[in-house]
């Protein structure tokens, strides 16, 4: 790692992604973007357009066809070990047969190798963060859904990650306790500064809680905006959400992907 790059930046250069068969079709081609050390980027784009493969590509999951991604100026080849992925699925990614408790030690004991004692208070300490401390018995399935999404931050977090990768994981629940999710997920990135990127369809969600807002064009995905937020810090529900420069970020965003061009075809049409 170059002496000058901080371990938290995240840089996508020139990345191409086509799935082959007899019709290929290229996702993105030769997309580029850097993501500052310790910032919280959302990425919005037109339903389709290739936001969870770049970010699945980005996190290791699947190969790019060109160009290359590089974590604190280290090539990722894999699934690097500072890289956490955040699942829209959250009933999915924990395990059913154990406890809460467990969920949170299973992602990080494999690689800490703590003793018991150590690693329950790591893990008690993370139930804490989202407010889960007293669930640690509990099963996942016996959690209402914003709750398995509190352990699924609390796992994710637990592991230190220098990058966190988000994957639409607040759609799944209702609108009132995504909101407690934001006011979390804010209030825990503002603690831990984590490198942060989140795709989702939501483009109230991508202004609230990003530095910046990147926005993807249909496929061929390329980066048609790349816009500061501006909004100060910490981040209120309410107040933010009313704030003119929220509203002006939302009309904007709003606008250009409810009127997006189609790409033409081969034949120019």
């Amino acid at each position: 790692m170059n002496a000058d790059t901080d371990a938290r930046t995240l840089r996508i250069e020139a990345l191409s992604k086509t799935f082959g068969g007899k019709q290929p079709v290229t996702v993105f081609e030769e997309l580029s973007l850097d993501v500052r050390a310790g910032e919280f980027l959302s990425i919005v784009g037109p339903s389709g357009c290739g936001k969870s493969t770049l970010l699945q590509v980005v996190a290791g999951l699947i190969p790019a066809t060109g160009g290359r991604v590089l974590l604190g100026g280290n090539d990722v080849t894999g699934q690097p070990a500072h890289m956490v992925y955040l699942f829209q699925q959250y009933s999915k990614s924990l395990l059913p047969w154990m406890t809460v408790e467990d969920n949170i030690i299973f992602a990080f004991n494999h690689r800490l190798k703590l003793r018991h004692r150590e690693a329950r208070e790591r893990s008690r300490e993370h139930l804490a963060m989202v407010g889960l401390e007293e669930s640690a018995a509990a099963y996942p399935w016996q959690l209402s859904g914003g709750m398995q999404q509190r352990v699924a931050i609390a796992r994710a977090l637990s592991a230190d990650p220098r990058v966190l990768l988000m994957d639409e994981p607040f759609s799944s629940v209702d609108a009132l306790t995504r909101m407690e999710l934001h006011a979390l997920i804010s209030e825990l990135w503002e603690r831990k500064r984590f490198t942060t990127v989140l795709v989702t369809h939501d483009v109230d969600e991508a202004v609230f809680l990003a530095d910046r807002v990147a926005v993807l064009t249909r496929r061929p995905a390329a980066i048609a905006e790349l816009l500061e937020t501006g909004l100060a810090r910490p981040r209120r529900a309410v107040e933010t959400h009313e704030h003119p420069r929220f509203l002006a970020l939302r009309h904007t965003l709003l606008e250009g992907l409810l009127n997006k061009p189609e790409v033409p075809d081969a034949a120019g049409r």
